[in-house]
């Protein structure tokens, strides 16, 4: 198997520099603007994934911002639900202790 696989990496190598050549032969520009091309485009490149992760980076903040006001609610929630039924507890136990001491 690792003969197959070595074999299979060895012909990879060699199309890989054929097609290169091939390349290099029949480009169609010469190589000052093939240069210049590519250079404009990885600039493009560049530019993209600067923005796509401004636009992430402003969606994780939204998101977090979210998250705390969906947390900052619940714990709101819970401590009113906390107090109603300390408040509860409260009034059945004076309820009931009261007529106990009459």
């Amino acid at each position: 198997m690792s003969d197959r696989d070595g074999n299979s990496l060895g012909w990879f190598l060699a199309g890989l520099g054929l097609g290169a050549v091939v390349g290099v032969l029949y480009a169609p520009r010469s190589g000052s603007e093939t240069r210049e091309v590519l250079r404009a485009r990885a600039e493009e490149g560049r530019e993209f994934v600067r923005n796509q992760a401004r636009v992430a980076r402003e969606q994780a903040t939204d998101w977090v911002d979210r998250g705390r006001d969906v947390v900052s609610a619940q714990k709101e929630q819970f401590r009113a639900a906390y107090e109603a039924g300390r408040q509860a507890y409260h009034e059945a136990t004076t309820e009931t202790a009261a007529p106990k001491n009459s």
